[in-house]
C-alpha cells in the first residue's frame, strides 16, 4: 500500500479506527482453518487495520482471534456479538466470548441481528439481554455498547430511541436505499446522539459484479466510521486494503447515478424474504 489506512472517530466511544474492518465472516466463520484463520488477523493488524470483529454466532471466529491476537491485543479495537434475548444468555455468551479470545474486555460488545418486534421486546423487557450488556459495561468487561441489524431499519431506529448505544452496524450499500433504507432511518439519529456507525454488506455479498472499488468508495462516503468485510484469503484482504488506503469520496451525481443503476434489482441483491 502506498499510504496508511485512513481512520475516523466512532462516534462517543471517541476510538480512531481504519475506515476498513476485519469482519468475522469469510474464512473466520468456519471451523479448522486455524493457520489459515491466524494468517488472516495477523496480516489485517500488520496492514494497519484496527478494527476487529466477531461474533458468538460466527463459527470458529472468536477463538481464531484469541489464537492470532496473543501479544497483539492492545494494538486493535475488538468487537464481538451475542444473538442471546435474555439477561442469563446474554452473559454466558459473553464469558465464552473472553475465554476465547483470551482477553478480559472487549472495545465494543452489540446486539446481534435485532429483527422483529418480538426481538426488540425480549431485549428490552425485564430480565431481557440489554441488562446483561449494561451490567457488562458498569464491570468494565465492555467498553461501549452497540446493536446490529440488516433487516429492518424502523426496529433498529426504535432501538436507538430507546436506548444509548454507542455504535450501531447496518447495511450500507446503493441497493439498501431502495427497499428499506437503513442510511436513511438512522443516520439522523446516530447523528444527533453522536452513536458511531459501522457498516456492512458493503459488497452486496458479490452478487452485484459492480468494482469493489466503487462499492467501497460508495459506503465510506456516507457517514460512517468504517467498513467491517470478511474475506475468503489473503489476496482479498489485501486488496480491501488497499481500497482502503486509496479511498477517494464519491461525487453526489456519482452516488444518484450507481443507486439509479441498482435500483431495478436491489431488492434480489439485498436477499430478504418477503
Amino acid at each position: 500500500m502506498e499510504k496508511p489506512i485512513p481512520k475516523r472517530r466512532l462516534g462517543k466511544t471517541g476510538l480512531e479506527v481504519t475506515i476498513l474492518g476485519l469482519g468475522g465472516e469469510g474464512i473466520l466463520r468456519s471451523y479448522g482453518q486455524d493457520k489459515a484463520a491466524v494468517e488472516m488477523i495477523s496480516e489485517a493488524i500488520d496492514l494497519g487495520v484496527n478494527y476487529l470483529e466477531s461474533a458468538r454466532a460466527y463459527a470458529g471466529s472468536e477463538l481464531y482471534y484469541g489464537e492470532a491476537l496473543k501479544g497483539k491485543r492492545e494494538k486493535v479495537y475488538l468487537a464481538s456479538k451475542s444473538h442471546a434475548r435474555d439477561k442469563k444468555g446474554a452473559l454466558d455468551h459473553l464469558d465464552e466470548t473472553l475465554r476465547n479470545m483470551k482477553t478480559d474486555y472487549l472495545d465494543v460488545w452489540q446486539i446481534h441481528d435485532v429483527r422483529t418486534e418480538d426481538d426488540f421486546k425480549a431485549i428490552f423487557a425485564p430480565g431481557g439481554a440489554l441488562e446483561a450488556f449494561v451490567e457488562a459495561k458498569e464491570a468494565g468487561k465492555v467498553r461501549f455498547i452497540g446493536v446490529t441489524g440488516h433487516q429492518d431499519p424502523l426496529i433498529i431506529k426504535r432501538c436507538l430511541e430507546e436506548f444509548d448505544f454507542d455504535t450501531v452496524l447496518i447495511p450500507v450499500n446503493p441497493a439498501e436505499q431502495h427497499y428499506k433504507p437503513f442510511l436513511e432511518e438512522i443516520v439522523p439519529i446516530a447523528g444527533a446522539k453522536d452513536i458511531g456507525v459501522v457498516a456492512m454488506k458493503t459488497y452486496l455479498k458479490g452478487l452485484w459484479d459492480a468494482p469493489k472499488k466503487l462499492l467501497f468508495n460508495y459506503a465510506l462516503t456516507q457517514p460512517v466510521a468504517t467498513a467491517v468485510i470478511g474475506s475468503d484469503n489473503l489476496e482479498q484482504l489485501k486488496e480491501n486494503a488497499e481500497l482502503a488506503s486509496s479511498f477517494f469520496s464519491l461525487k453526489y451525481k456519482e452516488i444518484q447515478r450507481l443507486s439509479q443503476i441498482v435500483s431495478p434489482f436491489a431488492r434480489e441483491l439485498l436477499y430478504y424474504k418477503p
